[in-house]
C-alpha cells in the first residue's frame, strides 16, 4: 500500500480545473475586471454609463467583454422595449461572490506595494 498522497491530477475534477483556468483568464482580462468594479460601484448601468465608466475600452470590445460576462452568468442584461433601445447591466450574485474572492488580491496588493516597487527598481537597475 503506497503512503504518498495522490497526484494533484487525481484529486481535482478535470471541469473544476478547466472552468479555474477558463475563468482566471477571463476575470484577470483587464476589461472585465474594469467592468465588473464599474458595476459594483454604480449599481445597474446602461451600455453607454458602463462605457464611461471604463476608460479606454472600445465599443466593440465593451459589447465583447459584456457578451462574455453574461454568457457566464457574470451580469444581467435587460431590454427595454423602448424607441430608441435602452438596455441595462447589472451584477449577479454569481459575479458578486467572485469578486468577493478577488479583493484579497486587493489587499495583498496593497499590503506589499512598496515591496513590489522595491524588487522592480533593483531589477531595473541591474539590467
Amino acid at each position: 500500500m503506497s503512503t504518498t498522497a495522490p497526484a494533484y491530477s487525481d484529486t481535482v475534477d478535470p471541469r473544476v480545473e478547466a472552468l479555474v483556468t477558463e475563468l482566471i483568464g477571463r476575470v484577470a482580462d483587464k476589461w472585465t475586471l474594469l467592468v465588473l468594479e464599474a458595476l459594483e460601484e454604480h449599481g445597474r448601468l446602461r451600455f453607454t454609463q458602463v462605457g464611461r465608466e471604463v476608460p479606454g475600452i472600445s465599443q466593440k470590445m465593451l459589447t465583447q467583454t459584456l457578451r462574455e460576462m453574461e454568457r457566464d452568468g457574470f451580469l444581467t442584461r435587460t431590454v427595454h422595449p423602448v424607441v430608441p433601445p435602452r438596455v441595462d447591466y447589472e451584477l449577479t450574485a454569481l459575479s458578486r461572490s467572485l469578486g468577493a474572492a478577488f479583493c484579497g488580491v486587493w489587499h495583498w496588493a496593497g499590503e506589499h506595494l512598496d515591496a513590489v516597487a522595491r524588487a522592480r527598481v533593483a531589477f531595473d537597475a541591474r539590467e
